[in-house]
């Protein structure tokens, strides 16, 4: 058997009781609501959690990149949305081949980028799912819902394209200050995608999927009526963010850091072995605070280069040479992407290793 004393560090652990009961919590709220789960997982890429949560009740999966998609498909998921704008003939040749092995549907916002799909799924006599991307407040990408109805009702009139539904991601809920801040965002977004679907079928435009996403807004928004899909992606694991929401407690996260004290050159500093390229270097949110938790300590992860994780040591924390220390980090979504594996536990036993099969596939 092997322990944590084991391992190597820096390494990402995954804590099984924890993320089991993520997955089974989400999904009954899902089941609750009365809505589709299909969950994000470019949070952590991996196949095993997929499985977990498709065991679970997900109907399927969200991925961020076409890259992805290929990943999750050649594992064996066969139920896959790009939750992105998707733009491009080269893109979209690898989407036509990866429809011959799975049910796939694609984020666009602009008919331009709808244009340069269609082009290629035309020609070859074929047909692509797309769901039209929403801004709901986050101001990334999407269109706005006054300009949805013409937007999509020129999508939809092009061929070798089948629009769908519409989606969006609250992201700017990360910004709310308090739990009933999240809330009201929640319920804002629900409520706008609502809208805007009723608009969009008086055009006699099919709104199968109502899509709202986010972690933090996700049990909320899912509740409202209209919506018939959600897509949370964090909260596998959750983070310090979700923690400082108010998302989750504590004992909620999952995803921890490992690592090692290599220097205590002054009595208020020490540093670890993990840097920017194991930790994300996200800020805190909502407000700044730092780049992870020390677990068991008031200290915090306070500067990152590349191999050091520099710690602000707190009054009463005390690290020595060679101390391993647990790191919580802000974002956990990128630390997965950061990693060639993740180490599956319970308690200090180490269970398996699990490949990340889609880091890096940004293309």
């Amino acid at each position: 058997m092997r322990t944590l004393d084991d391992l190597e560090t820096p390494a990402v652990l995954v804590d099984t009781t924890v993320l089991e009961r993520n997955v089974s919590r989400m999904a009954e709220w899902a089941r609750t609501a009365g809505v589709r789960l299909r969950p994000h997982a470019k949070t952590h890429k991996t196949a095993q959690i997929a499985r977990l949560q498709v065991a679970a009740g997900a109907v399927g999966l969200s991925v961020a990149k076409t890259g992805e998609a290929e990943a999750f498909a050649a594992a064996g998921f066969t139920d896959l949305f790009v939750a992105y704008p998707v733009v491009g003939a080269d893109k979209a040749r690898r989407l036509l081949a990866l429809q011959d092995e799975a049910r796939l549907a694609v984020g666009v916002d602009s008919v331009e980028g709808a244009l340069s799909l269609a082009a290629v799924f035309a020609e070859a006599g074929r047909t692509l799912d797309v769901v039209l991307k929403i801004d709901t407040g986050l101001h990334r990408v999407g269109v706005l819902p006054e300009a949805a109805p013409e937007t999509a009702r020129r999508i939809a009139d092009l061929r070798g394209l089948r629009l769908v539904g519409i989606f969006t991601h609250a992201g700017h809920a990360y910004a709310g200050e308090t739990p009933a801040e999240v809330a009201r965002t929640a319920r804002a977004e629900g409520g706008q995608m609502a809208e805007v679907a009723e608009r969009l079928r008086g055009l006699g435009l099919s709104m199968d999927v109502v899509s709202v996403g986010s972690t933090p807004t996700a049990r909320e928004g899912m509740t409202v009526a209209g919506i018939t899909e959600c897509r949370p992606g964090n909260y596998v694991f959750h983070d310090a963010t979700q923690v400082s929401l108010g998302t989750c407690a504590l004992e909620d996260c999952a995803l921890r850091i490992l690592a090692t004290v290599v220097s205590v050159p002054a009595p208020d500093r020490a540093v670890l072995d993990a840097g920017s390229k194991t930790v994300s270097s996200d800020p805190l949110r909502p407000r700044p605070g730092g780049h992870g938790f020390v677990l068991g300590t008031r200290s915090r992860l306070e500067k990152l280069s590349e191999e050091h994780g520099v710690v602000r040591v707190e009054e009463g924390d005390r690290f020595r040479v060679g101390d391993r220390v647990f790191v919580l980090p802000n974002h956990a979504c990128v630390v997965a992407n950061l990693h060639d594996r993740l180490y599956a536990v319970r308690g200090d036993e180490v269970l398996e290793e699990w490949p990340v099969i889609a880091r890096g596939r940004v293309q």
